[in-house]
């Protein structure tokens, strides 16, 4: 008789020997928690959940509503690289047993499920970029290597490599892993998968990367761009919509670039609320000194096969393949909460599809070459170009409000709001060394 997913975790904890088990979640802005507990509490857990405090949980319950449980998802039980350690993601649930509306997961669920309720599934596959450094102090870099650089000894490349044997034997499957163009940055691409188990797997190569290096006395960042005059680490990601019977919704023969006009609505809904989800895929004061000219990230609202100047791109690596043919993303970066981001993408995107929306022409000039009258002629949007310009997009947005829930949505837009203005009350370096003697 076949076991259930529970009775497989409990049967793989007593044959492996693990003694502890992680319950992992996310808090609203993508930073992990977790509860351990032992083996022998694991039966409990699965069958009831464990409670904790949710007002102590950025952008959870109120003191006066704060009692939560977490149910672990038996599909996604993994064992650590470490010790003898597994972890399970959990679920975010009400005492009442309903879902909790504050639980990032859920909010990727419901958009999930408005997908299937279309007939689609949704894959992504993120391109991971960050950096090591000598220290969280400041950022030292270990190598001045370059794209694609081998650059002997590479104390970066063997941090890279060591973590992306411990994301295989966690089950993550990566297709590449390189240097990236700045000194002292990587790039790991996930394997393409469901949005839902990519989440969880950003969030595990995540934590992943920042602990193999600091076991080894090197600081991993996610921070979008910790160097001046350097290009930032964005998260570019890969992303098609599947029919139920397997068909790629993206794919069409007879097209020229060989996309369906699912694919182009889907770019055209991506298109026309990015300024309103950029808050959301880049939602740091830092994000935004990474969108800016000059250093391969995108600034403008554009769409093209191959270059790489626009926000959205059409991969031509196999082209008129249907497995492959898919839009890559390039706004998002890797410090932002996957799960809110990937539902705020793919919100976007249905609305293109169930609304219509026209494609605009591709822009295969370079974008930034352009002058602002070429620009305005061609009806080019840039997307906003700070932290406070993209809230205040995103706080308008309905669409965004229908994809996080009110609960997250008015909670993240308060909690960005604070850090605006802690920012903008700040006297920063620059300043000092522009003003302080000039003026």
């Amino acid at each position: 008789m076949d076991l259930d997913p529970k009775q497989l975790v409990l049967r793989r904890v007593e044959e492996e020997g693990i003694k502890f088990v992680q319950l992992w979640f996310s808090d609203l802005l993508g930073n992990l928690k977790s509860v351990e507990i032992t083996a022998q509490e694991l039966p409990s857990a699965l069958e009831e959940g464990v409670g904790f405090d949710g007002s102590s949980i950025h952008g959870f319950a109120r003191i006066d509503e704060s009692d939560m449980l977490v149910r672990p998802d038996p599909k996604t039980f993994a064992v650590l690289p470490w010790g003898n350690v597994a972890r399970l993601i959990c679920d975010v649930y009400e005492p009442t047993g309903e879902p909790y509306r504050g639980d990032p997961r859920w909010a990727l669920k419901r958009a999930l499920r408005r997908a299937a309720d279309m007939g689609f599934s949704f894959y992504v596959g993120p391109e991971v970029e960050y950096f090591y450094f000598r220290s969280p102090e400041a950022p030292e870099l270990l190598d001045h290597g370059g794209y694609f650089d081998l650059v002997p000894p590479d104390e970066g490349s063997e941090l890279r490599r060591e973590t992306v044997l411990a994301l295989a034997k966690m089950g993550i499957g990566v297709e590449a892993a390189h240097h990236e163009v700045a000194p002292s940055q990587q790039e790991i691409d996930l394997r393409f998968s469901d949005a839902l188990t990519m989440a969880d797997a950003l969030m595990t190569t995540r934590f992943l990367v920042k602990e193999i290096a600091r076991r080894h006395g090197i600081h991993a960042t996610f921070m979008p761009k910790p160097l001046y005059g350097q290009n930032g680490s964005g998260m570019h990601t890969h992303q098609s919509l599947f029919f139920q019977d397997g068909r790629n919704a993206f794919f069409d023969p007879e097209d020229p670039v060989y996309l369906s006009p699912v694919a182009k609505g889907y770019i055209a809904g991506l298109m026309r609320h990015a300024r309103e989800i950029i808050g959301v895929c880049a939602q740091w004061v830092n994000s935004y000194k990474r969108l800016v000219p000059g250093y391969e990230a995108p600034v403008y609202i554009t769409w093209a096969r191959r270059n790489r100047s626009n926000m959205i791109r059409v991969p031509m690596y196999k082209p008129g393949k249907e497995g492959a043919t898919r839009i890559e993303f390039r706004a998002p970066d890797p410090a932002c909460n996957p799960y809110l981001a990937l539902a705020v993408m793919l919100h976007a995107g249905l609305e293109g599809i169930e609304q219509g929306y026209e494609l605009p022409e591709p822009v295969e000039q370079d974008v930034f070459a352009m002058t602002p009258k070429e620009r305005r002629a061609l009806g080019i949007q840039e997307l906003p170009g700070s932290l406070n310009e993209a809230i205040a997009e995103l706080e308008k947005s309905q669409l965004v409000r229908r994809a996080l829930g009110d609960h997250i949505f008015e909670k993240f837009v308060e909690n960005k709001k604070i850090e605006w203005d802690a920012y903008r009350a700040r006297v920063h370096r620059y300043e000092l060394d522009r003003y302080l003697t000039l003026l």
